[in-house]
C-alpha cells in the first residue's frame, strides 16, 4: 500500500508529520514524500524543511493521498500542474485525504463538490465557493473523501483512516506506541471553546495565515 503525502512551500509541518507518524506504522505501508520537483521543501515557519524523494510525475497510483495545509496553500491553488495531478491520482485511490486547508486544494481540484468537508476554522468559509459544504467537525468522511480539522486534527484523521485500512486493533495498538492521549493545559484549541476576543483577534492578525488570509 502506497501513502502519498503531498508537499509544497509553505505547508505546515505538523499537517504531513502527525498523519506520517501513524500512517507510516501500518504493517505494509510505503510513504513517499512527494513535491513539484525532489529535494527539501520548507514548510510555514521556514527553519524546518521535508524532503521529497519523488517528483509528481513519478508517484502515478498512490493507494492514499494526503495533501496537507499551510500558508502556501494560497499559492498552489493557482498551480495548475499540482491541482491536475491530484486529479490525476485520485482517479485510481482508495483513499484521498487533507488536513487543515488542504481540503482547500481537494475542492478546487473539483473532487469535493456537493461533498461534505472541514479545515482550519479560518478556511471553512473558502470552502463554498469551491463547491464543497463546510462542516465543522473534526474529521468528516464522505465516500472515499476524508478531510481533517486544523493541523493536530491530522492525527485523529491517520487513526480513523488506520482502523478502516488495517482494522481497530492495529489502529489502536499505534496510538498507544505514540502515547497519542491528548490533555492539553488550556481549552482553547476550538472556536467553539476558545474565548470570543482570542478568536476574533486572530482572524485580524497574520498570525495565522491560509488560503483565507
Amino acid at each position: 500500500m502506497q501513502i502519498a503525502i503531498l508537499l509544497y512551500d509553505g505547508f505546515t509541518a505538523l499537517d504531513a508529520v502527525g498523519p506520517y507518524e501513524i500512517l507510516s506504522r501500518i504493517p505494509g505501508a510505503e510513504v513517499v514524500f512527494t513535491a513539484a520537483r525532489p529535494g527539501p521543501v520548507r514548510t510555514d515557519m521556514t527553519s524546518l524543511a521535508l524532503t521529497a524523494d519523488a517528483a509528481l510525475g513519478e508517484v502515478t497510483a498512490p493507494d492514499l493521498l494526503l495533501v496537507p495545509g499551510g500558508p502556501g496553500t494560497a499559492d498552489v491553488l493557482a498551480d495548475r500542474s499540482t491541482l491536475d495531478w491530484i486529479r490525476r491520482v485520485d482517479e485510481t485511490t482508495t483513499w484521498t485525504t487533507s488536513v487543515c486547508s488542504g481540503s482547500l486544494l481537494l475542492a478546487a481540484a473539483g473532487l469535493l463538490t456537493g461533498r461534505r468537508a472541514t479545515s482550519h476554522w479560518i478556511c471553512l468559509d473558502d470552502l463554498p465557493a469551491l463547491g464543497a459544504v463546510p462542516t465543522p467537525e473534526r474529521v468528516v468522511l464522505d465516500g472515499k473523501y476524508a478531510t481533517a480539522a486544523g493541523v493536530s486534527a491530522g492525527i485523529d484523521l491517520a487513526l480513523h483512516l488506520t482502523g478502516r485500512l488495517a482494522g481497530d486493533e492495529t489502529a489502536e495498538a499505534i496510538q498507544l506506541v505514540v502515547e497519542y492521549d491528548p490533555q492539553p493545559p488550556y481549552s482553547t484549541g476550538s472556536v467553539t471553546t476558545a474565548p470570543a476576543p482570542l478568536v476574533t483577534a486572530l482572524r485580524a492578525s497574520n498570525l495565522i495565515v491560509g488560503a483565507a488570509a
